[in-house]
């Protein structure tokens, strides 16, 4: 008998196996998993940051931190600063902070004939690896941020310990407590508000290195030199966690923008930053879309998203949006917008005892 025109009820259909595509939303979440700058609070979305109504830039109108003048109150029919025995009204600052949106994509294509010759599909390793891809991409952006920011707007909280030379840098260049607290001491009182350290792999692991070191109290106890020898505090830990009262990021793209001349030996960015500094808007969430080439015999991926960085206190100061990173990395597009001793953020370079190559 043959078979009605129909569906069987109970049958399985093609709308119970696929509901909708939300690699977009998995690869969203998975960013957010996956960023340090984001787990550790460094880098916070905020809403008052996104545009997704239109534009080329944010603009954040602010109020500027109250600095009030004292008036002197002595009895007589002259006081104060207007000369005629009253208080004088002072009013708060204002300005616009600026944040430049910058738009971003990439796509990928995989032609039949690789994954014949491969005998897997490359595209699936794609659509694994994107996550951590565009957090790498985010990352270089980010950088390239700071670094043009401490070119100008920020340079008076910049520290620069870097050894000048081909070679000799010692302790007084490298991370220590010693520079950390230094660099602290750019922000005066608020230097404690700091709790978040980024550094290049080759500062994090020296520090590494020397927590696994003990030192000789016999040469201390006779007035030689220290000696280090092994087995010290960390010998079983594989990453920082925190140091000086920080928490501690590794990145291998801090160093997206290369300090240092050319000929002296290798320097390294290193940012003390207090949670919740560097904010996030979006005008357009990450977007993915697939398709089918028939006539090239490819699958194609494209990907693109919509974002800006921004550091409360500072403004994009260039008329043209959308930047490259060399341009966010140029330092006379940045200007503070208040007292940058109010901005929690301080530019640390510094050598590394395991990386003493010249650039």
């Amino acid at each position: 008998m043959a078979a009605p025109f129909q569906n069987y009820s109970g049958g399985v259909l093609l709308a119970d196996i696929v509901k909708r595509n939300n690699l977009s939303t998995y690869v969203s979440e998975a960013i957010k998993e996956r960023s340090l700058f984001i787990k550790s609070g460094a880098v916070v979305r905020n809403a008052l940051l996104d545009s997704r109504e239109g534009g080329t830039r944010i603009q954040v109108p602010e109020f500027n931190p109250v600095s009030p003048t004292e008036e002197i109150l002595d009895g007589t029919a002259t006081w104060g600063t207007s000369g005629a025995g009253y208080l004088t009204p002072q009013k708060i600052g204002t300005g616009t902070q600026i944040a430049t949106i910058c738009h971003r994509a990439f796509a990928y294509a995989v032609d039949d004939m690789a994954v014949l010759a491969a005998g897997e599909d490359p595209m699936l390793h794609i659509r694994n690896q994107l996550a951590d891809a565009i957090n790498k991409l985010n990352s270089a952006r980010l950088f390239s941020h700071l670094a043009g920011l401490f070119g100008t707007a920020l340079s008076a909280n910049a520290l620069d310990k870097g050894k000048a030379a081909a070679s000799g840098a010692n302790e007084d260049n490298f991370l220590t407590a010693a520079t950390v607290a230094e660099a602290r001491s750019k922000l005066g009182e608020r230097g404690e508000e700091l709790d978040t350290l980024v550094v290049h792999p080759s500062v994090a692991y020296s520090l590494y290195q020397v927590g696994m070191l003990t030192f000789s109290t016999s040469a201390l106890s006779t007035g030689g030199a220290v000696t280090w020898g092994g087995g010290g505090v960390g010998v079983g830990a594989r990453s920082i966690g925190e140091f000086a009262g920080m928490n501690v990021i590794i990145d291998s793209a801090v160093n997206t923008v290369a300090p240092g001349t050319g000929g002296h030996q290798r320097e390294f960015y290193c940012y003390l930053i207090k949670s919740g500094t560097i904010l996030e808007g979006v005008q357009q969430d990450l977007r993915i879309e697939a398709e089918r080439s028939v006539l090239s015999k490819q699958d194609v991926l494209s990907v693109d998203y919509h974002t800006a960085y921004h550091v409360m206190g500072t403004k994009w100061s260039d008329a043209g949006d959308n930047p490259t990173n060399a341009n966010l990395a140029t330092a006379n597009k940045w200007a503070a917008t208040y007292d940058i001793d109010l901005i929690p953020m301080v530019q640390l370079t510094v050598n590394s005892s395991l990386d003493t190559s010249t650039i």
